[in-house]
């Protein structure tokens, strides 16, 4: 057996393993308030004041079912390809911990809401179609706090976070590797944002995953052993807790040991995952149905008025930009990471009337200017009607680009429209042909040698002595007439 937990296999090794990968993550609805009581769910309230005998779990206090919580579980399973079920009911998972005041987290169990769906990820160029066994609706539990305390060795609990309702979704086990988990999780999360179910801020804690991952000899057709990571609250602690686990497995393995069942920790400052517990099977946490919940019955016309309302996902506004505005597909991926970025971008394409230059200066100026500023394109002082408005004046040839990089960042800083910074500043593009005539004569007196080039059949020097206008007009002048004035005085 390896000599230490953190001794890990070679990649030859590793080469000679398969890895099977399924993720349960959990997200938090974005309901105002919780899913069984009616306190707020707001984020940084001072610990324990958004609490109520129901989410406290006191004796006699009666769950009541939020409607705002289900809908929104709906339209998250819908957006996943999820059958919904009829009739689903709720569960108590029994268990202890010091945040769980309850003593069980109201859940569902051998009925969720929803089953059957999918989520279709790309990785190195392939398509992958990731199976959804199951979404359910549960309560959180509160939050045990361990550190920023005087007192070191006692740990304290918050409970505002206990009853906020969430949707577990538990996919089957059919990621190969972390890349394969990275884009799942990353779908999984832009479509929900897309249809705003969750905020899915995972430094709130709104969007966190749990790992099941095992190893097993490449053509074996037997499951590995696996281990849970638990807990993981960001992409990059995915990534490298899953890649740490599979080459300690496989360590493991080589060694001539065995893979124990065992619930496990990342520890992102040293890299490392650690065993936490030995994993639980369902029959431990002793299910039995909620006694003070009724069945849930999701009828066929709610259904359907809940679908009807879906807005257009992700994956399909992404193929319909490649299509409908000649995008390339990573183009098309980078204007549709979120849905406010995306609405934004269709306001320009259509305003300026060309898509490819509204791309352009959405994942260019504007996304740079947006980053410098720490800013969100929902905060963007550039309305996209007034950049679209500016990328028209380029594709019309009223405004050259480097003045409509003047003119943006202008516009940028004051959030005032195009036309107001040009007539304001005196910034107006220069097109009559007496006034950029002399520029010209000046320009070809000063470049004998790229005349010369030119007449003698180097064309490109054409771009040398249209640069040189440009810089004595200070961009104003027009391209196009520029071009064509140096064209007729060259003959």
């Amino acid at each position: 057996m390896p000599s230490s937990a953190t001794e890990l296999a070679s990649p030859d090794a590793i080469s000679r393993y398969e890895t099977v990968i399924g993720l349960e993550v959990h997200v938090q609805l974005s309901t105002a308030t919780k899913i069984f009581c009616g306190c707020p769910t707001s984020f940084g309230e001072p610990p324990n004041t958004n609490v109520c005998p129901v989410c406290l779990g006191l004796p006699g206090a009666l769950p009541v079912l939020s409607r705002q919580a289900v809908e929104l579980a709906i339209r998250g399973a819908l957006a996943l390809n999820c059958r919904i079920r009829p009739v689903s009911r709720f569960a108590r998972k029994n268990y202890f911990y010091p945040d769980l005041p309850k003593g069980y987290q109201i859940s569902q169990y051998d009925e969720p809401f929803a089953e059957g769906g999918y989520v279709d990820i790309e990785v190195g160029g392939e398509r992958k179609r990731i199976g959804v066994t199951r979404v359910h609706m549960e309560d959180d539990a509160g939050k045990s706090m361990h550190e920023g305390f005087k007192d070191s060795r006692s740990s304290y609990v918050d409970l505002n976070r206990s009853g906020t309702p969430l949707i577990e979704i538990v996919s089957e086990p059919d990621m190969r590797g972390s890349d394969e988990a990275y884009a799942y999780l990353t779908e999984v999360k832009q479509a929900l944002e897309f249809i705003d179910v969750s905020t899915c801020d995972m430094e709130k804690g709104h969007l966190r995953c749990d790992a099941n991952i095992s190893v097993r000899l490449r053509g074996a057709e037997k499951l590995g052993t696996k281990a849970e990571i638990k807990n993981l609250n960001s992409f990059r602690f995915l990534k490298e807790a899953l890649d740490y686990e599979i080459a300690r497995q496989v360590a493991v393995l080589d060694g001539g040991g065995t893979v124990q069942q065992e619930t496990r920790l990342y520890d992102p400052d040293l890299g490392q995952t650690a065993g936490m517990r030995s994993k639980e099977h369902a029959h431990d946490y002793r299910y039995f149905p909620e006694p003070d919940l009724v069945p849930l019955r999701i009828g066929e016309a709610w259904l359907a008025e809940l679908r009807a309302a879906m807005p257009e996902l992700p994956a399909a506004r992404r193929a319909r930009f490649a299509s409908e505005y000649g995008l390339r597909e990573y183009d098309a991926g980078v204007l549709t990471q979120t849905r406010a970025l995306s609405e934004y971008y269709e306001t320009v394409a259509r305003v300026s009337g060309d898509p490819k230059t509204a791309a352009n200066w959405v994942m260019g100026d504007l996304a740079g200017a947006l980053k410098s500023g720490s800013k969100e394109i929902a905060e963007s002082p550039v309305s996209a009607e007034n950049l679209g408005a500016l990328a028209r004046l380029i594709v019309t040839g009223d405004l050259s680009g480097k003045l409509a990089k003047e003119v943006f960042a202008k516009m940028f800083s004051t959030g005032d429209a195009a036309a107001a910074i040009l007539s304001r500043e005196g910034l107006k593009q220069i097109s009559d042909t007496g006034a950029l005539e002399k520029v010209i004569a000046d320009v070809i007196a000063a470049s004998a040698k790229q005349v010369e080039q030119y007449r003698g059949g180097k064309t490109t020097v054409m771009n040398y002595l249209v640069g040189q206008v440009m810089k004595a007009t200070r961009g104003q002048a027009s391209v196009a007439v520029v071009t064509e004035l140096l064209s007729q005085k060259l003959g």
